[in-house]
């Protein structure tokens, strides 16, 4: 060994050893690897930023902006509409939504995937009583799985396909992945929607900031527009849009106001509403019926081009000159250029014309406006913005333009007419461009501390390549699998994978390991392809700890999971793929 190669293998190892640790965040402690490899000679200066131009780092980045994008769109619960109330039990709940994110994170990044359909099966875990403890853990599991299939569905893929790349001058290409991981995602699938009862059902989840501003109930006006493509329809047919969710106050027609109207009132075109319910209900509603938000259409003045409309939850302060006044006699849009969507006030029904409700203090307004005068008017009436989170209200526009994006991306990489980064990064500019996602979402989509990781851990693995260290674990390796069949190989590199990722964030593993599965396959004189194949499915795997996978860790809180509540679940899928992945990998990559 020499002493750049001792060097190398000391760096890897007290990264690995501080990543198990779990003192520092993983993204500093990759910072401080790559500084510290340039600092002992083993990271050339001029490499020292090639992971930040990888095309992994640009891919990972652009489809977590697409999958911002779904989320955004509602295309998802919109698919889901029928099936949704057909799940009364949990034996139907599990494979139906598993499914459902499995599929989904075929086609966008996997944590992606999960965060869009969590909201859905906690929406459904309420409504019927289930746990979501037995929920949410099979989808974690099934969105990794689906990750499996394509090329974008998760980091080890894309980083297995350029570390193809260096060695052979072609990457794997977008649906290289799909035979083998159609066949274990189908065989977990199985197991999950039969083994999900091992999973405990008593675990309470966390209470997320977000779910407890959610429980604000809303007090809002929309109105039926002239040419209303619903025609005419009776009080409870619209309300049945709500899904039991929102109630329709008042009826107010031609000044007139009918405070809790019969269910066989007819609405028309002109008809103004009252209704009130949780943000989140109030906006799919107004989706789902094709109503008009009042007062979201009337112009907002913004200073330059860069800056963006936003929605705002504030609460009435004490000295703030809104206190008695009706919205009318506020005229928030005429003074400071913003618009009053919705009020909210506990203990107290609104019933009448919300331009004639008088504003008290303690209430709960929801304002929309430039995201630069918004500050300067909550100072000037005494308003105390909540926690930030993301608000929606008004109708859903161009809910179908991220799915029709990444499907013309998606064919234009399976023809081989756009390499997969060129793709990704034009579907992200163009739904960004087209308005199916503002640039400050867009940039709140990007995941800082995993595309730190994966550009600074980089230039970190390859000093084990190109000191030698790749060449010299691979030697010794073959001495323990020398003579032995090729499928015992591939079976040992996919283990070695599968058991480094739930201590090592899963695209840190690939990085380190998947040099050295190439490594070996050369030096044993076999295809380098079922090897590479063994580390990313390996790495995808990660089915043990709620640390090495981003999955895993999105429904620890929610789920109201213990660290042992993964092994209980993961053990069996993880020895259930060690055994079938082989020789799947080897029927479709030969040795």
């Amino acid at each position: 060994m020499t002493l750049q190669q001792g060097l190398a293998f000391g760096l890897i190892a007290l990264t690995i050893g501080a990543f198990v640790w779990g003192r520092f965040r993983f993204d500093l402690v990759a910072v401080v690897a790559l500084v510290a490899g340039l600092a002992v000679g083993v990271i050339p200066a001029e490499a020292a930023f090639d992971g930040f131009k990888n095309d992994v780092t640009v891919i990972i980045a652009c489809a977590l902006i697409v999958s911002a994008a779904f989320a955004r769109s509602g295309v998802v619960e919109l698919a889901m509409r029928r099936v949704l109330p057909l799940l009364k039990t949990e034996r139907s709940q599990v494979p139906v939504l598993t499914t459902a994110v499995t599929v989904l994170s075929m086609a966008t990044k996997n944590v992606g995937a999960l965060a869009i359909m969590m909201p859905v099966a906690l929406q459904v875990a309420r409504r019927t009583g289930s746990a979501p403890s037995r929920l949410l853990m099979p989808m974690a599991f099934g969105a990794m799985a689906g990750g499996m299939v394509t090329l974008v569905g998760t980091a080890p893929n894309i980083i297995v396909a350029e570390v193809r790349q260096q060695i052979v001058g072609q990457p794997f290409g977008m649906y290289d992945f799909a035979p083998v991981g159609l066949a274990i995602t189908a065989m977990a699938l199985v197991f999950l929607a039969i083994g999900y009862r091992i999973l405990p059902k008593d675990r309470r989840g966390a209470t997320q900031m977000n779910a407890a501003l959610a429980a604000n109930a809303y007090a809002t006006e929309v109105i039926a527009p002239e040419d209303w493509v619903q025609g005419a329809m009776t009080v409870s047919a619209l309300a049945a849009c709500g899904e039991g969710d929102v109630r329709i106050m008042a009826l107010i027609r031609a000044g007139k106001r009918r405070p809790s109207p019969r269910g066989n009132a007819v609405v028309r075109p002109g008809d103004v509403l009252l209704v009130e319910g949780e943000q989140q209900a109030l906006q799919e509603f107004i989706a789902r019926s094709k109503l008009k938000l009042i007062r979201e259409d009337r112009p907002i003045t913004m200073e330059n081009a860069a800056e963006e409309i936003t929605v705002v939850e504030a609460v009435i302060g004490r000295n703030s000159p809104l206190q008695g006044q009706s919205v009318r006699q506020s005229d928030l849009y005429g003074k400071h250029g913003i618009n009053l969507l919705g009020v909210s006030r506990s203990g107290y029904e609104l019933t009448q014309h919300l331009r004639t409700a008088k504003l008290a203090h303690g209430d709960i307004v929801l304002l929309q406006g430039a995201e630069q005068s918004l500050p300067t008017a909550l100072q000037a009436l005494d308003l105390l913005p909540l926690a930030e989170r993301e608000v929606r209200l008004g109708s859903t526009k161009k809910r179908f333009l991220p799915a029709a994006v990444l499907a013309v991306a998606m064919i234009l990489v399976g023809l081989g007419l756009v390499p997969v980064a060129v793709a990704f990064f034009g579907a992200a500019v163009v739904i960004v461009a087209l308005g199916g996602l503002k640039m400050r979402e867009a940039y709140a989509a990007l995941d800082g501390p995993l595309l730190v990781l994966i550009a600074a851990l980089i230039p970190v693995s390859d000093a084990i390549q190109q000191t030698g260290g790749s060449d010299l674990i691979a030697g010794l390796l073959r001495h323990v699998f020398n003579g032995l069949p090729g499928l015992v190989a591939v079976a040992g590199v996919l283990l070695a994978s599968m058991a480094v990722t739930p201590f090592l964030n899963n695209a840190a593993t690939v990085l380190i390991v998947a040099p050295i599965g190439a490594t070996l396959a050369k030096q044993l004189g076999f295809n380098a392809d079922p090897f590479l194949m063994a580390v990313a499915v390996g790495a995808a795997c990660d089915f043990l700890t709620p640390i090495g996978h981003q999955c895993n860790t999105l429904v620890m809180g929610p789920g109201g999971y213990r660290f042992g509540d993964y092994p209980r679940l993961g053990a069996p899928l993880s020895l259930l793929v060690l055994l079938v992945a082989p020789p799947l990998i080897l029927l479709f990559w030969p040795l």
